[in-house]
């Protein structure tokens, strides 16, 4: 980090604040898979159960 003129500049790294992992798109993408899967049973179970 330095300062340059009246503002300071820093680079990508110190900006991110933390690991930039790729594990993230799998933990979204599981979460929406199991978001749908759970919602779908909620809807569809109901349906299935009526006489």
């Amino acid at each position: 980090m330095k300062v340059v003129d009246d503002h300071v500049e820093v680079d990508e790294t110190e900006a991110s604040g933390g690991v930039k992992g790729h594990n993230v798109r799998y933990v979204l993408a599981f979460s929406l898979i199991a978001v749908v899967i759970v919602l779908s049973a909620i809807w569809i179970i109901p349906v299935l159960t009526r006489p």
